[in-house]
């Protein structure tokens, strides 16, 4: 029998999930700082590990720097070329955790340049002068790990039947969200901007091209649980009315997306069938919908060691 999926209320673990946004955006920032810019800034995410979050590997100077949140041991650990340097995750302050993060940086010969002010966040206070003292609930981290781990599962089999553009199943540490993201193919109309603390230069080029975007975030910024959403860009006419999957999905007027809490995935007879039938009946609205060319961008579920079966060109 399977173990089932972790219970995760956000109001349990409110100000360590704060913490942990925060101190995820000033390692995020040093991989941004150092990585060549990939489109929709695909080179400054996280990826989910069996220990927690790694920002694989940094260019910095002559050195390659991995940065990872070890939710196993509540450690930092910083590599780099045989080198290594670490430190507990326990209670501090973001300022403690910025003076550690560049201390251990430097330790193992890169150098911690970073934009020092957090994004996507209201009122942000830059990290060197956010003093107080956060807590740092270690058994609430492993169970949102837990949860992660098994949601990236799911997010990874779904894109499997894909055989378009696809983006990889990464945490955006902006709004601290776990994400995938299908393309049409097609350029999208201009996006306005206007996401707080957030370049609309950054924005208008992740929404260069037309999105079916799905992903979960753990509670804060209006949803005050654990939530899935998933919505298109730009939205096709008729989005908000399609008839999604499960019925505890509904459309959010103000969000301008599908949402489905977490809850009724993690209570549900089958959490991973259950995540799965809301990421393709959203998915299908907004292919549908959009008029994107689905025939040519869809497969059947990926299967180890079963290759795509490939037709040879029409003339």
């Amino acid at each position: 029998m399977r173990a089932r999926w972790p219970a995760i209320p956000y109001g349990a673990w409110r100000e360590t999930c704060s913490a942990l946004h925060l101190w995820t955006q000033i390692v995020g920032k040093y991989r941004l700082a150092h990585a060549p810019w990939v489109n929709h800034s695909w080179h400054a995410t996280f990826h989910v590990t069996p220990r927690g979050l790694t920002t694989g590997s940094i260019p910095d100077g002559d050195r390659t720097v991995a940065i990872d949140f070890d939710f196993c041991d509540h450690r930092l650990v910083v590599q780099s070329d045989c080198r290594s340097a670490e430190f507990p995750l326990e209670s501090m302050s973001t300022a403690d955790f910025l003076r550690r993060t560049k201390e251990a940086i430097v330790e193992v010969g890169g150098t911690p340049t970073l934009n020092g002010v957090p994004n996507e966040i209201p009122e942000p206070i830059p990290f060197a002068t956010d003093v107080r003292k956060r807590p740092y609930d270690a058994e609430a981290v492993e169970r949102f790990h837990d949860a992660l781990r098994r949601i990236a599962r799911v997010f990874d089999r779904f894109r499997t039947s894909y055989v378009g553009k696809v983006s990889p199943v990464h945490l955006f540490w902006g709004a601290f969200d776990l994400a995938v993201t299908r393309f049409s193919g097609r350029r999208a109309p201009l996006h306005p901007g206007g996401i707080p603390h957030l370049p609309d230069e950054v924005t208008r080029e992740a929404y260069s091209h037309e999105v079916s975007s799905a992903g979960f975030w753990p509670g804060g910024s209006g949803a005050e649980e654990p939530m899935f959403y998933s919505y298109a860009y730009p939205e096709p006419e008729g989005f908000a009315d399609w008839k999604v999957e499960p019925a505890e999905a509904r459309y959010d007027e103000n969000l301008r997306e599908f949402l489905l809490p977490y809850e009724a995935v993690r209570t549900s007879s089958d959490p991973e069938g259950t995540l799965l039938l809301f990421l393709r009946s959203t998915y299908e609205a907004a292919a549908t919908l959009g008029k994107w060319p689905r025939d040519e961008l869809e497969c059947e579920l990926g299967r180890p060691l079963v290759p795509r079966k490939v037709s040879p060109p029409t003339l």
